[in-house]
């Protein structure tokens, strides 16, 4: 799912753990993630939620976040982040950094 920033402070604050995932259009390595996170959500269902942003449609997030290259993902819960790290990651890798937030 894709996210504006109006609505993104509202997930960053829940109690269940937000994937977000930064991404452009442009990008060879982002294109690979959408398969990669559609396997983790299948995976660990309700326990996580997964959103993406475009970092070209939504320029303040990224600067805010201080997302320099691309994919870039984090971790989110009850309003703080929690791991953070850029390209891509298997899934496997990506349910267990997840599993550690449950």
């Amino acid at each position: 799912m894709q996210t504006s920033s109006a609505t993104f402070n509202t997930y960053i604050n829940s109690d269940q753990p937000l994937l977000v995932d930064f991404f452009a259009e442009w990008c060879g390595p982002c294109k690979m993630m959408p398969p990669i996170l559609h396997e983790v959500k299948q995976s660990m269902g309700d326990a996580v939620k997964i959103i993406k942003v475009d970092i070209d449609k939504h320029r303040d997030l990224a600067t805010q976040l201080q997302v320099q290259s691309v994919p870039t993902l984090m971790i989110f819960k009850k309003g703080e982040l929690k791991w953070r790290q850029s390209g891509v990651l298997p899934a496997r890798q990506l349910q267990a950094v997840l599993q550690q937030q449950l």
